[in-house]
């Protein structure tokens, strides 16, 4: 995405929730300055394939994991969003890329990371004490800000973590997208947020906006930029992405 167009959704997002864009960018600058002494990765560093799969951590994850696994997903580049890379872990899958606010669980993306994954680590307001926690002790990093980018720390749009993964891949250069557990509801699992209950529970209002926002996200994609962008999650409709079932996706691979 443009880096303009992109500050007229954050400057709506910020008066949305009442984020604060200072604390956003001293994030932003902590990161930057621990990317620096760890060798923090540039964009052509990553793994990205013309195919490639995001994982969000909706209620359809698990069922659309072990549907893929019929699938030669070595021709894909796998994109996990933040918890979801707990449910590929648990069918010993292992992601290409983790794009994550470190608000997932951690020994999860620890593991993850210790076995091959790439961590694309994003930076806002509220993580700046797991961002000074954990980055130290992580390998294979890209930054990412919502604000101005930096020197190690870079801006291709996007919110939540999934649809970051979206905006990564077409950073990347991908071709063709599949969205899996990206159901855009209002039911969130234990892998989104790690600290409920059950195994699924409602979307407090926080959640809800900001799944509303991604959505919106993906929709403005599907239409602007240059990426076929399919989706096996059965949850809400997303406009301009056409929903397939997992058996079809083969005769989409570019």
């Amino acid at each position: 995405m443009n880096l303009n167009l992109w500050f007229s959704w954050y400057k709506e997002i910020l008066n949305t929730f009442g984020f604060d864009r200072d604390m956003d960018e001293t994030s932003a600058q902590i990161l930057s300055k621990l990317l620096e002494d760890k060798n923090g990765l540039s964009p052509m560093d990553l793994p990205i394939k013309k195919n490639v799969i995001v994982f969000g951590a909706g209620p359809s994850l698990k069922r659309n994991i072990n549907e893929l696994k019929n699938l030669d997903l070595g021709k894909f580049t796998l994109i996990s969003a933040d918890g979801a890379t707990t449910a590929l872990l648990e069918e010993s899958i292992v992601p290409d890329i983790v794009v994550t606010d470190l608000d997932g669980k951690i020994d999860d993306i620890i593991h993850a990371n210790d076995e091959g994954s790439f961590l694309v680590v994003h930076a806002h307001g509220n993580n700046i004490d797991k961002i000074e926690k954990y980055v130290p002790l992580l390998k294979n990093i890209l930054g990412t800000t919502q604000s101005i980018p930096l020197k190690n720390v870079y801006d291709f749009g996007g919110f939540t973590d999934g649809d970051r993964c979206l905006f990564l891949a077409v950073e990347g250069g991908a071709d063709f997208l599949v969205l899996a557990g990206m159901d855009f509801g209002k039911i969130v699992t234990k892998y989104s947020r790690p600290d409920i209950p059950d195994s699924e529970g409602k979307a407090d209002k926080m959640k809800e906006m900001k799944l509303e926002y991604a959505k919106k996200l993906v929709e403005w994609a599907a239409k602007n930029e240059n990426i076929q962008i399919v989706n096996i999650s059965q949850g809400e409709k997303v406009e301009g992405v056409e929903d397939v079932d997992v058996s079809d996706l083969e005769d989409f691979i570019v």
